[in-house]
């Protein structure tokens, strides 16, 4: 065993693979995005069309039945509802952290498109303070539009 090659082909280190992978094609990169945005999209028009403002099409939030206190996702769907009636005022008095999150939706999934279009994978990787200070927004809003003087942001 002097470091012979006992009847072990090995391939050269210059000679490539016969076949090295390329990027997707554009349909199959463009899958993912266009699937989530039509997704998202009949979600909105399915809100649109039934109005939430009206008893009976969707269950009550149960923070709100049992409680009497707003979570941070009480009037999203009247915000939608509101926001895809193009009425932006009533949208960020039914949930301004819902009109928010529409349009960091909206720049993320654009950067999704882009970097599809272009072969490179989208990479999100918060940090977890940002996370933490995310959680820690959604508290403040929460606790904030349950108290008296935050009655602006109740829905």
């Amino acid at each position: 065993m002097n470091g012979e090659n006992h009847g072990v082909d090995a391939m050269p280190s210059s000679a490539a693979p016969a076949h090295e992978p390329g990027p997707a094609p554009l349909a199959r990169r463009l899958a993912m995005p266009l699937a989530t945005l039509a997704g998202v999209a009949a979600a909105f028009a399915y809100v649109g069309s039934v109005d939430p403002n009206e008893p009976g099409h969707y269950p009550v939030c149960p923070l709100l039945r049992f409680t009497g206190i707003y979570c941070p996702g009480c009037g999203g769907l009247r915000s939608a509802h509101a926001f895809i009636h193009g009425d932006l005022t009533t949208a960020l008095g039914a949930n301004a952290v819902a009109v928010v999150g529409y349009g960091i939706f909206a720049v993320v999934w654009l950067m999704w498109l882009i970097r599809a279009v272009r072969g490179e994978p989208l990479r999100i990787a918060p940090a977890p303070a940002w996370w933490w200070s995310l959680g820690g927004v959604l508290l403040i809003f929460s606790v904030v539009r349950n108290l008296p003087f935050g009655s602006l942001l109740a829905p």
